[in-house]
């Protein structure tokens, strides 16, 4: 007796008007032992087939939990705080740019007084003439009516 596998792998080739009784089947696709990943092998299931499964391998080593650096914790709280002040700031300053500018001004505008004020003097210094004439005056008077007599020096 010869050996006669239950369903064909390749199946024959239909011609029209032949009767499909089953669907053909298409041929699994096999893995060669060398392709098989490390951790999977095949597995007889209780109904008989074999399949791929997972195989439970050594247990994992838990992985050390490492602390955070306080400087980490410490820069990572005060990043919201730092940011915050820094827009607190910038709105302050967008609030108070037009008060900014009119205070410029006004100081040139005072730099500017004093500028010329100071040249005013230095221009009034050196055109002074030198005087030349000094008055005197002596009044005396007797009594409380009395008629006032006084005399003028030039010198």
């Amino acid at each position: 007796m010869t050996y006669e596998p239950l369903h064909p792998t390749t199946p024959d080739p239909l011609r029209y008007g032949d009767a499909i009784l089953y669907p053909p089947t298409v041929p699994e696709p096999r893995m060669l032992p060398a392709e098989i990943p490390p951790g999977i092998q095949y597995v007889i299931l209780a109904s008989g087939a074999r399949t791929l499964a997972y195989t439970p391998t050594a247990p994992l080593e838990p992985v050390p939990v490492q602390r955070i650096p306080v400087w980490a914790k410490t820069t990572a709280l005060l990043a919201p705080t730092v940011g915050g002040g820094i827009a607190a700031a910038s709105i302050g300053l967008a609030y108070a740019a037009p008060g900014l500018i009119a205070l410029t001004e006004a100081l040139w505008a005072a730099v500017a007084l004093i500028a010329a004020g100071g040249a005013a003097l230095l221009l009034a210094r050196t055109r002074r003439a030198p005087a030349t004439t000094h008055i005197t005056q002596h009044i005396t008077s007797t009594g409380l009516f009395g008629r006032a007599r006084g005399s003028i020096h030039h010198r």
